[in-house]
């Protein structure tokens, strides 16, 4: 009887030693399933020929880390380097090894990511039928973008209501809300074909810098957001000024009823929505 009551609390403890590493096993797959989906969005907002699996941690301030992927930068290098850590039910200091992370294909993948959005990144080009957008993945983070099919009916649209709009080198678009920059880019493309702004501006690259610098406007509400519509619109053409993307959220200023005010101050004038 001794002995059998021995086996049975060991028996006991080996199935509660298991069940704590299936834990701990599952915790650590949903950090790294959900880190991997953050990836992309990462490398479109921050991401340059130079990023690696190694200086991931480097390229952004740790509260910047922790809004685009969710994780902390510590729980990134625990993932990646292991290291030790202590048992919460008994105290103990353990180690994990890390090596989550296969180096050779992740630093491949930062690779083939920054090559496809080189490719894909004059917009203007009606040859492209993708965006890069289409290799974020969602996330489970504010950063959901709006589908492109739907953007374009939104543009749609507003040249339905507004006919005259898009021939008239004066006129003003603003988006209150950017996410990606797809809204702006579609508007964009439809100001840069129109009949209007060719007649005025025959040269493509003067109508272009004209559309940029002086017809389109948007307002990113965190600075990961700002970061992927900044190099998303303005990034193929580094000679243009960004100036009429900023990093502010106004959100709470549409809830005040207070949005005209709050957009005159970081825009200045009445530029916006002539």
């Amino acid at each position: 009887m001794s002995e059998f009551k021995n086996d049975v609390i060991k028996e006991q403890y080996e199935r509660q030693e298991k069940r704590k590493m299936k834990m701990v096993e599952n915790d650590v797959r949903d950090h790294l399933r959900g880190f991997s989906r953050t990836i992309p969005s990462f490398v479109m907002a921050y991401g340059d020929k130079d990023l690696t699996l190694a200086n991931f941690d480097e390229y952004t301030p740790d509260d910047v880390f922790f809004e685009v992927t969710g994780i902390s930068e510590e729980q990134f290098r625990m993932l990646r380097d292991g290291g030790e850590y202590i048992d919460s039910e008994t105290g103990e200091v353990k180690y994990f090894e890390g090596k989550l992370f296969d180096e050779v294909v992740f630093n491949e993948s930062i690779q083939e990511f920054l090559r496809l959005k080189q490719q894909l990144g004059n917009y203007f080009d009606e040859s492209h039928k993708i965006d890069i957008f289409d290799y974020i993945p969602l996330q489970k983070t504010n950063e959901k973008f709006t589908p492109k099919k739907y953007v374009k009916l939104m543009v749609q649209n507003l040249e339905k209501e507004n006919p005259e709009i898009v021939d008239d080198q004066t006129k003003t678009i603003f988006d209150p809300y950017d996410k990606s920059g797809l809204f702006l880019t579609e508007i964009a493309k439809k100001l840069y074909h129109s009949d209007g702004l060719i007649k005025v501006f025959p040269n493509k690259s003067e109508r272009i810098r004209h559309i940029m610098e002086n017809q389109i406007y948007g307002a990113a509400p965190t600075k990961i957001i700002y970061q992927i519509a900044k190099n998303f619109v303005f990034g193929p053409f580094p000679d243009i000024s960004s100036k009429n993307l900023k990093l502010v959220d106004l959100e709470q200023p549409a809830k005040d009823g207070t949005m005209k005010e709050a957009i005159q101050k970081e825009f200045g004038g009445d530029k916006i929505g002539r």
